[in-house]
């Protein structure tokens, strides 16, 4: 048996905290300093988070190893199981032609695509968050994008920023079902529920709705593209935060996401019936301007057009390389010759996606849920040869959920099957794009595998606990510290769900000794923690595996740090007021 020990390092907390940091600091500098391959980073790190575990926390090599393995085979099921099979899904629409159709009924809804990002990537990317999560909506949205024109890069980025104010309601709000389960466990307050934890989240994550979509249009096209959509932008924001505020708080908090990317999609293909923008910037171009920016920097001009546009290099450049300026760019691609859909093809190019969500919302029935929890769908297996007890003596619960049929990746595998038969895709093809598709995700599979493996002996070595329980150690300035907390559980296991199985007791224990409020400092771990998905190296493994960049995850890592930092600081200064006279008539 082992038994972890929060000063396991000299017998300091302090200590024993800045050694269990190494693995994570280790993990970010290869990735995002020394810019290694994801898949390298994340074996490397493995390896000195076992170190770490062996030599510095006391864990026996057996039980260090079987915790790699148990976090391994996380990885690969359900994460990469879903993962894997949403993109094969995408792949049949691919194969089959009928993503290009798909493509142009986006652009029939608006050709900008400033706007493409705010209704692909915040909205529908809501959509299938709340339906699937675990990394499914950046593998679908980032190929939507890029099929629309956007650069690898940049889809990728757009996908990561919009996958976040909807994370914590994702997969029908399995990551505060999570929170609620832990944190009942060791704290009486009655208000550690679903329904109000759900109701607290409601009423932090939608300030984070209503400025994403500012971001994604200024990631788009910078500042002129804030002047140009801040419209739309901001009506996306506002309708998304408000309404999931009013599902969390009214009606139902599994219903959030779906209501929210409902209600936030509508509003904004409505404000298009009525509202244009000035200049559009269509995918050619963008590309001519990113073209011509390249081009400028590779010449070695002094001008610094990174984040914003010069006043005449770019718009110049348009106009030499098509005779025509920003106006005549729109319509050379009117001109182009665009094929007519049918409304058959158009209803098939929709079809996987409809089907995902009816196959999602009938197996999320309670009753169809219940059914499938059971064996011979679901099992509980004990994982064999860990033995571990908490620092108080408590045994930590080392079992594996083998749910094959209800998993999301299994309904990923019927909804391409059905997919398949509607777009008419031979058994042979399909099977063959399946195998395709392995191949195309296997430094993904590599990355995601290794970094559940490091979360998973971090965690059951006690190192995870010892950097809380030092970062607990602030009192009351807990408060603004607390998203934090979640933060880091995210980055390193890619899921708030994780984040808050691993974190949730800890906030409502360490809240309960500073004073606090439980249920604000429960809900900050899982707000803060959606802040940490977009550099999880899982989700930069996924979206750099998507747009064909394997191995450049550190690209992606920068260009999205910056972000995730400062909606950080924006989270921890909220919670920070909602725990003060300030904000705290906020808390219900």
């Amino acid at each position: 048996m082992f038994q972890q020990d929060l000063e396991a390092v000299g017998g300091s907390l302090a200590l024993s905290a800045l050694c269990a940091a190494i693995p994570l600091i280790t993990l970010f500098v290869l990735l995002g300093g020394l810019r290694l391959r994801a898949w390298v980073a994340g074996l490397i790190s493995l390896a000195v988070s076992l170190v770490v575990a062996v030599v510095l926390f006391s864990m026996p090599v057996g039980q260090a190893l079987w915790a790699g393995a148990d976090g391994a085979l996380f990885g690969f099921f359900p994460i990469l199981w879903i993962v894997i099979n949403a993109i094969w899904v995408y792949n049949l629409t691919v194969a089959s032609g009928h993503f290009d159709v798909l493509r142009r009924s986006f652009e029939k809804v608006s050709p900008d695509q400033r706007i493409q990002a705010i209704i692909i990537a915040f909205c529908f990317g809501a959509l299938l968050e709340a339906l699937a999560g675990f990394g499914t909506p950046v593998a679908i949205t980032v190929v939507m994008l890029m099929a629309l024109g956007f650069r690898p890069i940049k889809a990728a980025v757009v996908a990561l920023i919009a996958n976040t104010a909807p994370v914590a309601f994702g997969a029908l709000a399995t990551p505060i079902v999570t929170l609620a389960s832990v944190t009942s466990a060791v704290s009486d307050d009655s208000r550690l529920t679903v329904d109000t934890l759900g109701s607290m989240v409601g009423r932090q994550t939608p300030i984070l709705a209503v400025i994403v979509p500012l971001i994604l249009v200024f990631v788009v096209d910078g500042r002129r593209g804030v002047r140009a959509t801040w419209l739309p932008a901001l009506v996306c924001g506002v309708s998304f935060g408000l309404s999931q505020f009013v599902a969390a708080n009214y009606i139902s908090v599994p219903l959030a996401d779906i209501l929210a990317a409902l209600v936030a999609a509508a509003s904004v293909v409505l404000l298009l019936r009525v509202w244009k923008p000035s200049e559009v910037l269509t995918a050619e171009q963008a590309g001519a301007e990113e073209d011509a920016l390249d081009a400028s920097r590779s010449e070695g001009h002094s001008q610094k057009l990174s984040g914003r546009r010069a006043p005449h290099g770019i718009s110049t450049a348009v106009t030499a390389s098509t005779g025509r300026g920003a106006e005549g760019m729109v319509a050379a691609v009117a001109d182009t010759d665009v094929p007519r859909d049918s409304g058959v093809d158009v209803l098939r190019a929709y079809a996987p996606y409809l089907v995902i969500i009816a196959i999602f919302s009938i197996v999320n029935i309670p009753a169809v849920v219940e059914f499938l929890a059971k064996e011979p769908f679901t099992y509980l297996i004990t994982w064999p040869g860990l033995d571990i007890t908490n620092p108080a003596g408590d045994p930590v619960a080392t079992v594996f959920k083998f749910n094959w049929l209800p998993a999301a990746g299994t309904l990923m595998i019927f909804a391409g099957l059905i997919t398949a038969l509607i777009l008419k895709v031979s058994p042979v093809k399909a099977a063959k794009t399946y195998v395709e598709t392995y191949v195309e995700l296997k430094s993904a599979i590599i990355t995601v595998m290794a970094v559940l493996a490091l979360a998973y002996v971090m965690n059951l070595s006690g190192q995870t606990t010892s950097l809380g329980v030092w970062l607990a150690g602030t009192g009351s300035a807990f408060a603004i510290l607390s998203p934090i907390l979640g933060w880091i559980g995210v980055a390193v296991t890619g899921s708030d769900t994780s984040a808050n199985a691993l974190f949730g007791a800890l906030q409502v224990q360490t809240a309960t000794k500073a004073g606090l409020d439980p249920l604000l400092m429960a809900s900050a771990n899982t707000s803060g923690g959606v802040l940490g998905k977009m550099v999880s190296p899982q989700n930069l493994a996924i979206a750099a595996a998507a747009v064909g960049m394997a191995g450049r995850e550190g690209d992606i890592f920068r260009k999205v740090i910056g972000w995730s930092l400062g909606l950080l600081v924006l989270m921890c200064i909220l919670v920070g007021l909602q725990s003060t006279p300030v904000l705290d008539w906020m808390v219900p």
